[in-house]
């Protein structure tokens, strides 16, 4: 598994556990990093910084994705598909050169992974709509 990839997981992981325990993003970097020391820098870094962008433009973020996934609210949606989103669109916002294709199938795997197999077709719809609403850039694709 690619250096990349892995940082999108601990970001999953990490979003899951603020969403969930309702700690402080602070406290919660501190506790998860503090119970993985084997992670290096590189991965840690972009874990870190996906999950800086998606605590602190959760509103934005949030709204996007309720504006893309007509008829679900948030709280109704699995937690784990609602933070995978969180991950691609914090990814979207503060990564406009990683190109929407390769956000998109990085959330599908990471999706195959973690959740059920009905939330791949879920999660691709509502990264493809926002993706292109951001104007995020696709291979080949003139603006």
């Amino acid at each position: 598994m690619g250096t990349r990839r892995k940082s999108r997981e601990l970001c999953l992981q990490m979003l899951f556990q603020w969403d969930m325990g309702k700690q402080a993003p602070e406290h919660v970097r501190k506790t998860f990093w503090a119970e993985r020391p084997e992670v290096d820098d590189d991965t840690r870094g972009f874990a870190d910084d996906l999950f800086r962008i998606a605590v602190e433009r959760q509103a934005e973020i949030d709204e996007l994705i309720e504006k893309h996934a007509p008829n679900w609210r948030l709280e109704r949606m699995a937690a784990v598909d609602r933070n995978v989103l969180r991950t691609g669109v914090a990814e979207f916002l503060g990564y406009r050169q990683t190109p929407a294709p390769v956000v998109i199938n990085e959330a599908l795997e990471i999706v195959r992974k973690f959740s059920a197999p009905e939330s791949v077709q879920f999660i691709n719809g509502v990264l493809d709509s926002i993706g292109k609403e951001l104007g995020a850039p696709v291979p080949g694709r003139v603006k």
